[in-house]
């Protein structure tokens, strides 16, 4: 009995493999998909090379994942089960002696098994993968090189800084560079050049510029200078942000630093908004066995019917959609609210705790109307 029992549970297991890997792809594909549409502007317009936007793409598909996870899987359960219940195995299985929770166990084995994963990523590869990502982009936004200075068009740089280029070579060289610097508003400079390139130091990015001339105006005395070079660099540090003044965002931080911030002001003034943060990374991956019980509710509780569970199906999806829009409400609130904190838990648990007790009731309900039915030689009452 128990290894029949075993193979119809690994049965039901190997049905829900598919679906889950396919509710999971696709969910994913769709909201990757949107989330990249935000990075197509430095392509088209800032020429960022492809390989940089398949780097950003990645980077960002921890914290898709995230969220995606307990979706796929309750959309797994739900069709697996429902199907199996309409093509009345669910009833072929209780015959053969399994009970709700022994029905239900395949797919809270899954869910498991999927909220070890969400921890995973929502302790380690999401922080991992949001700080890569606003590395890159800070890099990105500092590398005026490729994405500030573009080929034929006027850069501007800051308020007081304007570069023209007429092309761009392989390797990073630039030709035909007009550069007009107003930063000292009466002493204004314009340079041009014949060629030139983006040099990093450890003082900040430079522009090297080769062959060219130098003007300067001098509003003060009426007068015009002209300088003659073969190279000048001209410093550009004071554009760029320097990677040790980006403060880490909630979303960028481990657990550790979001429960122990560190004592700087930007720390401190956000300390409510990262532990709360915390406590949500440590609460959220239970939405994927929250979200299968209410699956397996609506699904394995109450009688079976031939006609389906239609509005059992349609109440289960809004049960997850409150249950979740509640959940990332209360991250917002117990921000401005630390007492609310347990709330983001008990949020979770209340309805897993809820879900068990109707699976239960359900067996105990079928027990009695059995044990009530008149049992042969018996009269009835």
């Amino acid at each position: 009995m128990l290894r029949i029992v075993r193979r119809l549970q690994r049965y039901i297991l190997w049905q829900l493999a598919g679906p889950f890997v396919f509710f999971l792809l696709s969910l994913t594909g769709v909201i990757w998909l949107t989330q990249s549409l935000r990075f197509v502007d430095l392509i088209i317009n800032k020429g960022l090379s492809a390989s940089y936007f398949a780097q950003l793409t990645l980077l960002v598909l921890p914290g898709v994942l995230t969220i995606i996870l307990p979706i796929a899987l309750f959309a797994a359960v739900l069709y697996v089960y429902n199907s199996l219940d309409g093509d009345s195995e669910i009833v072929v299985m209780r015959a053969s002696g399994l009970g709700n929770m022994a029905l239900a166990r395949p797919a809270l084995t899954l869910a498991v098994a999927v909220t070890i994963v969400g921890y995973f990523l929502s302790l380690y590869l999401m922080p991992t993968g949001q700080r890569a990502f606003k590395d890159m982009k800070t890099s990105l936004r500092t590398n005026l090189s490729y994405v500030l200075l573009q080929e034929g068009t006027f850069n501007t740089i800051g308020d007081s800084l304007t570069v023209y280029i007429r092309a761009r070579q392989s390797g990073g060289e630039m030709l035909g560079i007009l550069v007009h610097d107003s930063r000292v508003a009466q002493r204004p400079v314009t340079m041009i050049a014949e060629k030139g390139a983006m040099v990093r130091t450890e003082a900040g990015p430079r522009f090297i510029m080769v062959n060219g001339n130098r003007q300067e105006i001098d509003h003060g005395a009426g007068q015009l200078s002209l300088l003659q070079f073969d190279s000048y660099a001209l410093d550009l540090s004071q554009f760029v942000q320097k990677d040790d003044d980006r403060w880490l965002e909630p979303g960028e931080r481990y657990l550790h630093e979001l429960f122990w911030p560190g004592t700087g002001a930007d720390n401190l003034a956000n300390a409510a908004r990262m532990r709360a943060e915390g406590h949500d990374r440590l609460a959220a991956p239970l939405y994927g066995l929250a979200f299968t019980l209410i699956a397996l509710v609506a699904v394995l509780a109450g009688e079976f019917n031939r006609r389906g569970r239609r509005w059992r199906l349609v109440l289960a999806v809004g049960c997850i959609a409150l249950v979740r829009a509640a959940g990332l409400g209360l991250v917002g609130l117990s921000a401005k609210m630390p007492a609310l904190i347990p709330l983001l838990y008990g949020n979770v648990i209340l309805v897993m705790a809820v879900c068990f007790f109707v699976l239960l009731r359900g067996r105990v309900w079928r027990r009695r109307r059995f044990d009530d039915l008149p049992q042969p030689g018996m009269e009835p009452l």
